[in-house]
């Protein structure tokens, strides 16, 4: 049985103090998750001392939103795999849609940090996901496809085990827009039958698949209750503390 994954991706939100006004209101409601449910927040870098510091007796756990290919050197303004795993993180996020059209992202570069991350024991969580012109001209299917296959060329099949995928149709992030629950179930089953085919029945069933288009307390049941939905990677709701907790119980009711 796959556990549900609900992370909280706060972008570029929440500085040290905003980060622990942010954590108080979540530890108040949420320190204790259901075993089948794990809970996760990506804060930016400078406050994930701060996450760490103040999640460090509760069920929660720490991601980072980025990780360089390389381990060390002259790349000013990165931040590498050892760094992050020192600092307490447990996941990364990898190859996120904002990432690759404001900063450059390619799928060569989303492999390379992939890779780093499985190195230094973080749980990669991979994006993937189509345009709006990409779906109306119906190649998304292809589209989320290569991005797959792309991203996880030379992981093998151990290394899969510990690699999330998350769903996010471009289209719908920070647009209020949101992929239906049919719509999400359908491209989710479509991710499942690529990982099966790269790496068994078995592996793809393990894997976690997350849906990261607006997901909020208003929609999170009817997409978190689709078979092949493991979960949400949360922007807007995750810097609430009300509404993060409310898709936590959410999550918690269905599993």
């Amino acid at each position: 049985m796959r556990k549900l994954l609900i992370a909280g991706n706060w972008k570029m939100n929440c500085g040290p103090y905003d980060a622990a006004e942010l954590l108080e209101g979540l530890i108040s409601q949420k320190s204790e998750v259901d075993e089948n449910v794990d809970v996760l927040v990506c804060p930016p870098f400078v406050s994930i001392g701060m996450a760490v510091k103040y999640l460090y007796d509760t069920d929660i756990q720490v991601g980072a939103q980025n990780i360089h290919f390389e381990e060390n050197g002259a790349y000013t303004g990165e931040i590498s795999g050892s760094m992050l795993a020192e600092s307490g993180c447990n996941y990364v996020i990898v190859g996120h849609s904002e990432r690759r059209q404001y900063f450059g992202e390619t799928d060569e570069t989303v492999n390379k940090r992939v890779k780093k991350s499985l190195e230094h024991k973080l749980a990669p969580i991979v994006c993937v996901g189509e345009s709006l012109d990409q779906r109306k001209s119906d190649t998304h299917h292809e589209v989320v496809e290569n991005q797959i296959k792309a991203a996880l060329e030379h992981v093998s099949n151990s290394e899969i085990l510990d690699v999330v995928i998350a769903y996010e149709p471009i289209w719908a992030i920070g647009t209020g827009e949101t992929a239906s629950p049919e719509q999400a179930q359908e491209m989710h089953k479509h991710i499942r039958n690529i990982l099966t085919n790269l790496y068994g029945d078995e592996a793809a069933e393990a894997i976690n698949i997350l849906y990261g288009g607006s997901m909020k307390p208003a929609n999170a049941r009817d997409l978190l209750d689709q078979k092949d939905v493991d979960g949400g990677l949360i922007g807007g709701a995750s810097l609430d503390a009300e509404s993060f907790s409310e898709i936590i119980n959410i999550a918690e009711d269905l599993v």
